[in-house]
């Protein structure tokens, strides 16, 4: 729903649609924006403020990193990078990594990765490499991304489009392998879908498809940039059907919250095909990134936050139940990871949104039919049982409109 623009806020590119709330301080689960109200977040900065904002230790690990050195390109080591490296490579059971910034960047160096592989051990003809995705997927927004993208809008007046791609049903491990050819590189699969509306797909889905894939030469690459690092109750969410990813992408909560940092971490054998010169970034592997997100992964351990994430996630799929509101057409989730779909018949999940803000509570939703609830892994049992009152307060509004 159109709402009117901050004053002042007319020089930014109107490629978000952002609700009527200019935010000015966070700490912990909470927001406050710039009259001193104060508001429960439900969405933490889609998964990349797991630690909750402003985490005391991730602020002092960036006072300390920023005092000393920032930025010095990869053209030079650094003491920082290898320790990142090294300890996101032994929590996930993969060799080497290689880092970058935001999620795209690691979508966009898997497929990369990917397909020299392809052409360099698998012996694929040149150029003629093939990447499976799943419909109604979201890595990105980069143009090689939005290539393989089935929302017609993230597409709309962005073509050319890059080749090399296929589409398969999500959930469909038959389709999967009916789709696999010898010029077959990869599938790129999300564990659980974020952005089209927290969808899960049925059970042993990912396991064969690892098996499918293991069969065939495929590497199977799991995009966890959302569903990894403790948000669905497991540190990966490949690991709820004991999957070990050929390829691993991470993102959003790496950072701590606070800076953008990525990873694409693989086996030996497809890292291994990068030479120098082959792929890089400037600020990707910086000194404070490979601080923070070093920090950001150890808390995460330590702190149990993907245990956390399963206990709290239980309890808090069984407060929503109780809502029974006729505005709800399904609860679905994992950890605290959910979706609440919304009966278009019957309201707008935008206004809802609106209408929770209004309440104390925000976030964003998704396709105009599902709200979602992703809280900093830091929250904890009443804080949860005052998201429950606020949505109840919420759609009790909203339906008698």
């Amino acid at each position: 729903m159109p709402h009117p623009t901050p004053a002042g806020y007319q020089y930014s590119a109107t490629n978000y649609h952002p609700l009527p709330v200019t935010l000015v301080k966070g700490e912990g689960v909470y927001l406050w924006d710039a009259a001193g109200n104060k508001y429960l977040d439900m969405m933490s900065a889609y998964s990349a403020v797991s630690h909750g904002h402003c985490h005391p230790e991730l602020l002092a690990t960036l006072r300390e990193q920023a005092e000393q050195l920032c930025i010095t390109s990869r053209a030079y080591y650094s003491d920082k990078l290898e320790p990142f490296l090294q300890y996101a490579c032994e929590i996930t059971g993969q060799e080497k990594a290689l880092p970058m910034n935001t999620g795209a960047e690691a979508v966009e160096t898997a497929i990369k990765a990917a397909r020299k592989w392809a052409y360099t051990v698998k012996g694929v003809a040149k150029d003629s490499a093939e990447i499976i995705v799943c419909s109604d997927n979201f890595h990105g927004r980069t143009t090689s991304i939005i290539s393989f993208s089935t929302e017609l809008q993230y597409k709309a007046g962005f073509g050319p489009f890059t080749p090399g791609f296929k589409v398969v049903p999500y959930g469909d491990a038959h389709a999967l392998a009916a789709a696999i050819t010898p010029n077959t590189a990869a599938f790129l699969v999300e564990p659980i879908q974020g952005e089209s509306g927290i969808h899960l797909p049925p059970a042993g889905y990912l396991a064969a498809c690892a098996i499918i894939c293991s069969k065939n030469n495929v590497l199977l690459i799991a995009d966890e940039i959302q569903t990894g690092l403790g948000r669905t109750g497991k540190l990966l969410a490949c690991e709820h059907e004991k999957v070990k990813p050929d390829g691993l992408i991470l993102g959003k909560a790496l950072g701590g919250g606070i800076l953008p940092v990525s990873l694409f971490l693989s086996s030996k054998a497809v890292m291994d095909v990068f030479q120098p010169g082959d792929h890089g970034s400037t600020f990707g592997g910086n000194p404070l990134a490979a601080a923070v997100g070093l920090k950001a992964l150890q808390l995460i351990v330590s702190n149990k936050l993907a245990e956390r994430s399963a206990e709290l996630g239980e309890y808090f799929l069984q407060r929503l139940h109780t809502l029974n509101s006729p505005l709800i057409k399904a609860i679905r989730g994992r950890g605290l990871f959910v979706g609440i779909e919304i009966d278009t018949q019957r309201a707008n999940a935008c206004v809802l949104c609106e209408q929770l803000m209004h309440d104390g509570l925000l976030t964003k939703e998704t396709h105009h039919t599902v709200i979602r609830l992703c809280p900093p892994l830091t929250i904890n049992r009443e804080q949860l049982d005052e998201a429950v009152s606020i949505l109840q307060k919420s759609l009790r509004t909203m339906a008698g409109k």
